[in-house]
């Protein structure tokens, strides 16, 4: 078991801590917050170590686990890395693009495996669609969720959309050409609404809208390509595919069959994936002690979170 620690015991730093105490691939060692009252608390009412400072806890294990806000993450993933140790950081990976790249620099030279807290890659919905996913053209995503002071301190889109912007960007594999974007702040002094629209090199156009103040939340990417519409609904975890396939030579009286104006016929084909029900946070933590022991590169390495982070600032310049 490898031995781990945990920076950060908020609202998602209780739930790392609660789900590495049961893995039985992680020897929870204890935890670190600078909140030294919350830290003592915690210890008393749920029996996790806490430790009174991060360079006392990096002593004790091999990997560690960044939940605390963005704005510490590059210092204490530095100190994590500097260290000798395994990475997870939260998403997003930090608070600049020049921090991340700095930190995946020192991953390599240190031979470290990082990874990003990006969720949504593991979401049983996700994945179900995934063998489906093909050179789409056309995506659109909306992610709505319902008022929460907490993430609020940041745009939308780093809060939000920047979930969307790495499972688009896991899926297309071609550089970005243009960016535009709207945003609209309503009551924070940060965007709490934001459009986007992404054009990449090879055609594809990505079109995401976040809010943070709605009244349903919503979470659904429907990827359009050749003879294919794939929709994911990653809040309810279920995926819908339409194929379009050529006719069968007789097809039975219930065929959908469509026929355009060049007199071109396509079979329509319905699929509902088989969805196997995991919880994605234990699954993402998991996956990265997968990869140290096999000295493989992590599901999404420090790498793709700092693509992800690049573009969410390239929207905000959007916008701004």
């Amino acid at each position: 078991m490898l031995k781990i620690g945990v920076f950060g015991a908020g609202h998602l730093g209780k739930i790392h801590l609660r789900l590495l105490e049961a893995s039985d691939r992680y020897e929870l060692v204890g935890f670190y917050d600078s909140n030294k009252a919350l830290g003592a608390q915690l210890e008393k009412e749920k029996g996790f170590c806490y430790f009174d400072s991060a360079a006392e806890l990096l002593e004790k294990v091999e990997v560690i686990d960044i939940v605390t806000p963005t704005l510490s993450h590059a210092e204490l993933a530095t100190q994590a890395l500097q260290a000798g140790k395994h990475l997870f950081i939260e998403k997003p990976i930090t608070t600049t693009v020049a921090e991340a790249e700095a930190l995946c620099a020192l991953a390599v030279k240190n031979q470290r495996i990082g990874q990003v807290g990006h969720v949504e890659r593991f979401n049983p919905a996700f994945i179900a669609a995934q063998p489906h996913i093909d050179a789409p053209m056309f995506i659109e995503t909306h992610r709505l969720a319902e008022f929460n002071p907490r993430g609020t301190d940041v745009p939308v889109v780093l809060d939000l959309m920047i979930h969307d912007l790495d499972i688009i960007l896991s899926v297309v594999k071609s550089p970005i050409k243009q960016v535009h974007a709207s945003g609209v702040s309503v009551i924070s002094e940060t965007p709490d609404i934001a459009n986007a629209r992404v054009e990449f090199e090879n055609g594809c156009v990505a079109n995401l809208t976040a809010s943070r103040i709605s009244l349903k939340n919503m979470r659904k990417t429907r990827f359009f390509q050749k003879d294919a519409y794939i929709s994911v609904d990653f809040l309810a975890k279920n995926v819908e595919i339409v194929k379009m396939k050529n006719p069968a030579i007789k097809p039975d009286e219930f065929a959908l069959i469509l026929e355009n104006a060049e007199g071109q016929k396509k079979q329509i084909y319905f699929e509902n994936p088989t969805i196997d029900s995991n919880n994605a946070i234990q699954e993402e933590l998991e996956s990265l002690a997968d990869s140290i022991e096999n000295t493989q590169p992590s599901k999404v390495p420090l790498e793709d979170g700092t693509k992800a982070l690049k573009l969410a600032h390239q929207i905000i310049a959007a916008y701004a």
